[in-house]
């Protein structure tokens, strides 16, 4: 069951959606960069922000942003602020390419890629700095923390918890979902960017990357055939949905893990919404609104809905 409730134009999705993603605001976080050398030779660049206490904390908590996003976005900063208010450190992680400066590889990021969120998570880990670890992700990010979570991959002792907002875990339902008439403002805002970033990495790559390809790129399908499939080892876009989709990983989870979906959300569908597995599982806790549209869970204050539940559970689930 679920406390929020959407009141006025917040009721419809794409009114929540946008405004939350384009309107909303939030000003006073700090942070302070530190580019993190990966084990291929790539980089990753993370974003703190430090406890307002000033005094030394055990807990930090670690953030992951959606498709095409950055440390830099709303739902990103607004999250920090929250908890480094409440006496956790923040790193917001930008994955390959979102931090502003270009990735080294051909390779980048996609939506089950959880080596470089291992390798990230297992490095603040033994920098022994932290008793307690909390991972949060929103959308591509939240989907990549449940696919984490079900590996069960050497998952350090010190991780307590795990929430996700937002979360595409049927990959190819998800996709369907955008590809409805009245979604089209999102899935082409996404292949703008998407194409965007395909033309800069051309000119590095003129032997795997065309213009004669990229004028193929009609459909956020098209994109991922041509490129997010063949630079991360997938057949094609069905293959890569099948496997870097989190839900038939659901199960294996054995950490406290929030995943918070609004039932109107545009951007979800299907299996998306893991009632099955959250049912028969004494660790996995899936909250359904009827209303917040793709993570515009907006009440009246400074912190959304989505942000309050998660630092609250966050508290639950502290020993």
């Amino acid at each position: 069951m679920s406390e929020f409730r959407a009141n006025g134009l917040f009721k419809n999705t794409h009114f929540s959606t946008i405004y939350s993603a384009k309107i909303r605001q939030v000003k006073g976080v700090h942070q302070e960069r530190e580019r993190v050398t990966l084990p291929d030779g790539d980089f990753v660049d993370i974003d703190w922000s430090y406890t307002l206490s000033r005094k030394r904390t055990q807990k930090v908590a670690l953030l992951f942003h959606g498709l095409e996003g950055n440390a830099q976005r709303t739902y990103m900063l607004a999250m920090a602020k929250l908890l480094i208010r409440n006496g956790y450190d923040v790193a917001a992680v930008n994955f390959r390419g979102c931090s502003g400066s270009d990735n080294l590889l051909y390779r980048s990021y996609h939506s089950g890629e959880t080596d470089d969120m291992r390798f990230i998570i297992q490095m603040i880990a033994e920098k022994d700095l932290y008793n307690e670890i909390f991972l949060y992700g929103v959308s591509l990010g939240g989907n990549a923390l449940l696919k984490y979570a079900g590996e069960k991959k050497g998952i350090p002792s010190q991780v307590k918890a795990i929430a996700t907002v937002g979360v595409p875990a049927d990959l190819k339902a998800s996709l369907e979902q955008l590809n409805y008439s009245e979604n089209w403002v999102y899935r082409t805002s996404f292949l703008v960017d998407l194409r965007g970033k395909y033309r800069k990495k051309m000119v590095k790559y003129p032997e795997l990357m065309t213009s004669e390809v990229y004028a193929t790129i009609k459909t956020l399908k098209d994109f991922d055939d041509v490129y997010t499939a063949p630079a991360h080892g997938f057949k094609n876009a069905l293959d890569y949905y099948e496997k870097a989709s989190s839900f038939e990983l659901l199960p294996e989870i054995e950490l406290p893990t929030l995943i918070l979906n609004a039932k109107n959300d545009s951007f979800l569908h299907g299996d998306c919404y893991p009632y099955e597995h959250a049912t028969s599982s004494n660790d996995l806790f899936l909250e359904t609104p009827d209303h917040g549209g793709h993570v515009g869970f907006y009440k009246r204050g400074e912190f959304y809905y989505s942000e309050q539940r998660t630092l609250d559970f966050f508290e639950e689930k502290t020993p």
